[in-house]
């Protein structure tokens, strides 16, 4: 098929360099120039395992293109896939000033038949205010089919989600629609589910805010084991195993950070509002997130006493492990935090830094790990990198300047680290 992606974000870069990869001929636009001239030369604005490799092969296969040309771009597609940004408002909802300029622009040079299909995340009811401004601006003779395919990509593990996907929503209005997608998605071999488009688009933020939910009850559970000096990890694996629940986002931390839940959450409570409905469990979920990074400060202090003039170490500042995103990042606020006390923050990330460098003011970045352990006085683990897991431990206490690790991902094992001579604190566990 000839697809055009709108918007070479997280969502539209993976999904596009993807449907290539699928012997699709796929189109990538995107407003900004010197984004699209670097992906032209094949390098990546964004660091995610296997798209590097994998436009560049399509580059080469001459099934992927970038270009800032929209129309031209829509004139030689039939398949169009929004996936800008809807970056939230101050109170929650989603700007989606982008969608409408995008889909203005296709009317206006809509010819024959056009499949306009969304990509990203929007709040329910986006469908029917895109079909309504797709038709009061087309010209006499256009024909278009709105849908809806929600993407379920794990920054960090994108590529392999898109290409094994637990399931492939399609939210339609025409069997002509739902041909074209199940067409374009038949190599995937997915299950496929067929829904209005109303219904696909509440399916998104329903399955979002259902996994933040999960954080943030295990993180609640991990404080009532601090308080009770049980282990969050013998319990979550002890609910985990209950087919009803299952094992996965039952890792107690410091809170979920990324673009997608914080919006996604906030997103979903206003839809609800708008649409009637208060949804307290929501609300409480944003609280104990937001109340997380407040409990590990705390631990901070405990270990360290008097914050002020100690130089601390941090180890992770992606908001997690396999990307070098750093939006709504945990550690940006902690270490916001330590600076306000007056301590000196270290620091070192193995791809996040460049983009933490634009965030994070009076901050000291190290080359390793090991030169952010020399001379601090507490090391805090705040992104679980499979490389912090893989330390020379007993190189980082002889490089502390006092051997204290407050571990807020949960990596070591604590009898491990107390045998080691460590003065360690989780989130948790005794």
């Amino acid at each position: 098929m000839k697809i055009t992606v709108v918007g070479s974000g997280y969502v539209g870069l993976v999904s596009g360099a993807c449907f290539a990869n699928l012997g699709n001929e796929v189109t990538c636009v995107d407003i900004d120039a010197k984004k699209i001239a670097l992906l032209k030369k094949g390098v990546t604005p964004i660091y995610e395992p296997g798209l590097e490799e994998l436009v560049r092969h399509n580059l080469k296969e001459k099934n992927l293109s970038f270009t800032t040309d929209l129309k031209g771009a829509v004139r030689r597609t039939d398949v169009i896939f929004i996936a800008v940004g809807t970056p939230p408002r101050p109170n929650g909802e989603a700007d989606l000033s982008f969608v409408e300029d995008v889909a203005r622009t296709i009317a206006k040079d809509l010819r024959g038949y056009k499949l306009i299909v969304e990509k990203s995340t929007v709040p329910v009811q986006t469908g029917e205010r895109l079909a309504q401004t797709l038709r009061h601006t087309v010209k006499k003779g256009a024909d278009f089919d709105v849908a809806s395919n929600p993407e379920f990509l794990r920054e960090g593990s994108a590529v392999r989600d898109f290409m094994n996907p637990d399931r492939i929503i399609l939210g339609v209005e025409s069997k002509k629609a739902e041909r074209i997608l199940r067409e374009l998605y038949a190599p995937l071999k997915a299950p496929i589910v067929v829904t209005d488009i109303n219904s696909a688009e509440i399916i998104k933020h329903a399955s979002n805010s259902f996994l933040a939910t999960k954080i943030s009850f295990i993180n609640a559970i991990a404080n009532v084991c601090d308080a009770a000096k049980a282990d969050v990890e013998q319990v979550a694996i002890g609910i985990g195993l209950d087919r009803r629940i299952g094992r996965g986002f039952l890792d107690a931390g410091i809170g979920f950070g990324g673009f997608c839940f914080p919006k996604d959450l906030a997103a979903f409570i206003r839809i609800s509002e708008k649409l009637g409905y208060d949804f307290e469990l929501l609300r409480a979920v944003e609280r104990i997130n937001e109340n997380q990074k407040k409990v590990f400060l705390k631990k901070v202090e405990e270990a360290l006493w008097n914050v002020s003039s100690k130089t601390i170490g941090v180890l992770g500042l992606s908001f997690k492990p396999n990307t070098d995103d750093m939006r709504y990042a945990p550690s940006v606020e902690i270490i916001a935090a330590l600076q306000a006390q007056g301590a000196r923050v270290k620091a070192f990330d193995p791809h996040a830094m460049p983009k933490a460098k634009g965030l994070l003011r009076n901050v000291e970045f190290c080359k390793d790990s090991y030169s952010v352990s020399k001379g601090s006085d507490c090391l805090l683990i705040l992104t679980e990198w499979d490389e912090f897991k893989e330390l020379d431990l007993a190189r980082v206490k002889k490089a502390l300047r006092q051997p204290i690790v407050v571990d807020g991902r949960n990596i070591y094992d604590p009898k491990k680290m107390r045998k080691l001579g460590f003065k360690y604190f989780s989130m948790g566990r005794p």
